[in-house]
């Protein structure tokens, strides 16, 4: 095991930009179900990651991590100090609401430099001033609780967000809908998955448009009668 002390990775693998742009054409639930139901649950953070814009759209783009102490938010200056545009900000303190982790000063920095987004297992601040800044992020807690800066800090390496592993590099897709990480070894599966999902639902809304009920599209009605589920005609109060 390496010894553990402060350190901040500049560089981190990156995926390919062909994918990364198929990717960003879907929202996040055909990339959920595009990956298949172990991986799409495994890689997808709770409800309580919750977007603070209204309407922000889908982002995607490789993460960079950055694992602040708690109390503590040293981390993510470092972190803005080496990510490139089309970068996701990825920030924990391990989830508690002490010290606020993000606010309008860094985030607005982090627009200029043209990142995609901002995830943070931990309060996010100034929410008001962000929103006018329409720059997308994902929090846990809104907290306006003072942060230090002395560390320590871990910059792209693995770490662990609202129970979902983070590598550098991953990547991190995330939309009104929720937040959810992508491996890169699993980012074609779930680019090619989605554009299958996507292209089937296109023809199932085709055939509810032409009169179909969803019930028959999916075969509901048969799995229904083969679970034994008894579909009576009245009301519950007309049973004997």
């Amino acid at each position: 095991m390496r010894p553990v002390k402060s350190v901040v990775y500049k560089q981190i693998p990156r995926p390919d930009p062909e994918l990364i742009a198929r990717a960003s054409k879907f929202g996040i639930a055909d990339l959920h179900e595009g990956m298949g139901a172990v991986a799409g649950r495994m890689c997808l953070m709770s409800p309580a990651m919750q977007p603070r814009q209204s309407g922000q759209g889908t982002v995607v783009g490789p993460a960079i991590t950055a694992w602040n102490y708690p109390g503590d938010n040293m981390a993510i200056h470092c972190a803005l100090e080496v990510a490139q545009a089309g970068d996701v900000l990825v920030l924990t303190n391990g989830g508690g609401h002490q010290g606020a982790l993000w606010g309008d000063v860094a985030c607005g920095f982090a627009k200029k430099q043209g990142l995609a987004g901002a995830v943070v297992e931990g309060a996010a601040r100034d929410i008001d001033a962000i929103r006018e800044l329409e720059f997308p992020i994902w929090s846990t807690y809104v907290s306006v609780e003072h942060p230090e800066k002395r560390g320590p800090v871990s910059v792209n390496t693995p770490i662990v967000v609202d129970g979902v592993l983070v590598e550098p590099g991953d990547i991190i897709a995330a939309d009104t809908d929720g937040v959810l990480v992508i491996p890169r070894a699993l980012l074609q599966h779930a680019v090619e998955g989605a554009e299958k999902r996507a292209a089937t639902e296109v023809g199932i809304r085709q055939r509810i448009e032409a009169g179909e009920r969803p019930f028959d599209i999916f075969g509901f009605r048969q799995g229904v009668a083969d679970m034994g589920i008894e579909m009576k005609d009245g009301t519950w109060f007309d049973q004997d």
